[in-house]
């Protein structure tokens, strides 16, 4: 439609050049139109002809929405190139990311000091060669059986207390001695994994987890785990449990101002919810932007309102205020 535009227009300007009967350098003005005209053939072309692959890898709990914004960039915007996705846990993400295997790596928790070392290693600076981008907002989120009618409330204390070591809470009694006096089957994500990062370090305290706690790559066989048994409780992002609403149950969390329901309109730096809320990222390698177009123009999709913004909601997330997708759109437009 650009191009069809674009030639009508040179259509009538060379035919109102010619009514006129002008001498006054018509040529140069035909020649200037004509100039534009060619652009932006060049530019729908550059658009059309995008093709290649594009490596993603990283965070399970940033997954569903990195594979939404994919999926839907390959259908509505770019069909020749090839969007891969994985879901190794953010750890297992940034070791495949800094020796330059990853053109992104997704994180549900932040690039660490030791990692941002080891990237300088291969000649990598951040803010210049790797670029950080806050996707969304997540809330950490406590999941029990359906069955389950009286651990539907907790208190953040009673949640720490339950999975460090030094509480010794083996039974739903311990908590509170009104509940049964049956095992609990705690669960969660294995190292490879920011959720599994953040819970120890920022909501643990990194103090011993309990010990019979069993944890798992895989957040599918946690949600089954969970789900057949009535004693069971685990941790994983908001995202996961959107998606199994119909087996799973969320536990709300009294922050101090009573229960609060984990929910998009809840999870935010400021918002109810802020206890369990943490950012999540993907990190760009600038070097893949700059040497393959269609990496560029999928990270401009990424943290576009088409992108996250619109797509964060829908997948469990809770999107960033528009000024900080602005932000990053004008910092990958900068690049040349």
């Amino acid at each position: 439609m650009k191009k069809l535009l674009a030639l009508l227009l040179v259509g009538v300007l060379t035919m109102s050049l010619v009514g006129c009967g002008s001498t006054e350098e018509p040529a140069a003005e035909t020649t200037e139109v004509e100039t534009e005209v060619a652009e932006t053939e060049t530019e729908v072309a550059e658009e059309v002809e995008l093709e290649g692959a594009v490596i993603v890898d990283g965070s399970g709990t940033v997954y569903p929405l990195m594979a939404n914004i994919a999926e839907e960039y390959m259908v509505n915007e770019q069909e020749n190139v090839s969007v891969q996705v994985g879901r190794a846990g953010s750890s297992a993400g940034f070791k495949k990311f800094i020796p330059g295997e990853l053109n992104f790596a997704d994180a549900s928790r932040a690039i660490k000091d030791e990692e941002i070392a080891q990237l300088k290693e291969n000649g990598y600076e951040m803010g210049t060669d790797i670029y950080e981008f806050v996707l969304a907002y997540d809330g950490l989120t406590m999941v029990i059986n359906k069955d389950n009618t009286w651990a539907t409330e907790m208190t953040k204390e009673e949640i720490i207390n339950m999975y460090l070591a030094s509480s010794n809470v083996t039974t739903w009694a311990d908590i509170r001695s009104e509940w049964p006096a049956e095992e609990i089957k705690f669960y969660g994500p294995n190292e490879n994994h920011g959720t599994y990062e953040f819970f120890y370090e920022v909501i643990l305290g990194k103090e011993d987890m309990v010990a019979s706690a069993n944890l798992q790559q895989d957040y599918s066989t946690l949600v089954d785990l969970v789900a057949n048994d009535v004693n069971a409780i685990a941790f994983f992002g908001f995202g996961y449990y959107v998606s199994n609403t119909d087996i799973l149950q969320a536990v709300k969390v009294d922050f101090g101002n009573g229960p609060v329901e984990p929910n998009v309109e809840t999870i935010g730096l400021d918002l109810d919810y802020a206890g369990f809320t943490r950012p999540v990222f993907t990190y760009l390698n600038v070097k893949y932007a700059l040497e393959k177009p269609q990496v560029l123009d999928f990270a401009k999709y990424v943290v576009s309102f088409d992108g996250a913004k619109r797509l964060a909601g829908d997948n469990g997330f809770a999107p960033l205020p528009d000024a900080m997708y602005e932000e990053y759109q004008a910092q990958l437009d900068a690049l040349k």
